[in-house]
C-alpha cells in the first residue's frame, strides 16, 4: 500500500485546494478553501462559468456598488463550495472575510449569510464548515455559531492557548498550521531544518492533540499547512490532515511503512486542562512572539488575497 493509502486507513485525508481537477483527481473525503486558494482557482476555465454567476447574482441584489462586490466574492465561494461537494463524501470549508477578524459581530453576520446563499442553492448547513479565524473574536463567534447549528473551523492557529479557548467554546474543528511554525522557527534560530520528530509545528499539534483526547474534548483536530511529508507522517493517526495536491502526489508514489504516531490511547500523561478568561488568552498571545506574529501575518494575506479577487471581480463585472 502507498503511505497516502496507510495514512487514509487512520487519518481523515483533506484536500487543501480549490483546484476542481485535483480534487476530482485525489478524492479526499473533505476539502478547505481560503481566499488565497480561491484566487489561485480563478484563473481555472472551471472558474469561469462561477465568476459570470456570481457578478448576475450580485447586480440582481439590491445595494451599492461596494455591497454588491461582497456579494459576488460570497456567491462565487459558496459556488466553488457547492462545485467541491459535488466531488467529495464529507464537508467543504469557506472562509470568513479575514478583515472581519476582529469583529465578532460582523463574522457572526457574514457566517449567516454564507450559510443562507449555501442553502438558497441546496447545500445542506451540515456539508460546510464556516472558516474563522483564531483571535479572541473570532473564537467568541464560534462559540455563538456552534450553538445556533452551524460548524466552524477555526484557522490560523499557532499556539496552545488558542487551541485550548477554542476547544472550551465547543468548536467543530481547529486547523494548527504546522509549517508556518517550522518557518518561523527556521528564520527565528538560523537552522536549515529540525528532525522530523522535533518539528515545530509537529510538536505543536502533538500537544493540542493530546490535550484534547486526554480531557475528553469532542474539537477535531487538523493538521495544515505542511511543508513536507515528513510532518504529514510524524502526524499519522491526528483526526484529519489537510494536505496539498502535491504532497498527495509524494505520499501516493511512496510504498514504505507508515506506522501510526497519534492515538487517543496514547495520549501519554495529560497537562493540566486550563479555561482562559480574554485577559489571560492576551496575555498568553503576548508572550507567544511565534503565534502573534503568524496570525497577524495569516490575516493581513488572506485580507490581501480578498481584496485582489474582488479587484478581479470588479473588472470583470466592468467588461460584461
Amino acid at each position: 500500500m502507498s503511505k497516502l493509502d496507510q495514512l487514509k486507513a487512520m487519518t481523515t485525508v483533506v484536500a487543501d485546494t480549490g483546484d476542481l481537477e485535483a480534487i476530482a483527481q485525489w478524492r479526499p473525503v473533505d476539502a478547505t478553501t481560503n481566499p488565497s486558494l480561491l484566487l489561485k482557482a480563478a484563473d481555472l476555465p472551471a472558474y469561469s462559468p462561477m465568476l459570470d454567476a456570481a457578478i448576475n447574482y450580485a447586480q440582481s441584489q439590491p445595494g451599492s456598488d461596494v455591497e454588491q462586490l461582497g456579494i459576488a466574492t460570497d456567491y462565487l465561494a459558496v459556488l466553488a463550495g457547492q462545485k467541491i461537494l459535488e466531488l467529495i463524501p464529507g464537508v467543504v470549508s469557506t472562509e470568513v472575510d479575514a478583515r472581519l477578524s476582529f469583529d465578532t459581530e460582523a463574522t457572526v453576520a457574514k457566517a449567516r449569510r454564507l450559510v443562507e446563499l449555501y442553502d438558497s442553492i441546496g447545500v445542506p448547513t451540515n456539508r460546510v464548515l464556516i472558516k474563522i479565524a483564531s483571535t479572541w473574536e473570532g473564537i467568541r463567534a464560534a462559540e455563538i455559531l456552534e450553538k445556533e447549528g452551524i460548524r466552524c473551523n477555526l484557522t490560523l492557529l499557532f499556539s496552545f492557548a488558542q487551541a485550548a479557548a477554542c476547544a472550551d467554546a465547543g468548536a467543530f474543528l481547529v486547523s494548527p498550521f504546522v509549517g508556518r511554525i517550522l518557518d518561523w522557527n527556521l528564520k527565528a534560530t538560523g537552522r536549515t531544518a529540525y528532525p522530523p520528530n522535533e518539528d515545530p509545528g509537529v510538536l505543536s499539534v502533538t500537544r493540542i492533540y493530546n490535550y484534547f483526547k486526554g480531557h475528553g474534548y469532542d474539537t477535531v483536530v487538523m493538521g495544515a499547512s505542511f511543508r513536507n511529508t515528513d510532518e504529514i507522517e510524524q502526524l499519522a493517526g491526528c483526526d484529519r490532515l489537510t494536505i496539498s495536491p502535491a504532497l498527495l502526489e509524494s505520499l501516493q508514489n511512496d510504498e514504505g511503512k507508515l506506522p501510526r504516531i497519534l492515538s487517543p490511547e496514547s495520549t501519554g500523561k495529560v497537562e493540566p486542562r486550563i479555561s482562559l478568561e480574554e485577559t489571560d488568552f492576551r496575555w498568553l498571545m503576548n508572550e507567544d512572539a511565534m503565534a502573534t506574529e503568524k496570525l497577524a501575518e495569516g490575516i493581513r494575506k488572506f485580507a490581501a488575497d480578498q481584496i485582489e479577487l474582488e479587484q478581479r471581480v470588479r473588472q470583470l463585472a466592468r467588461a460584461a
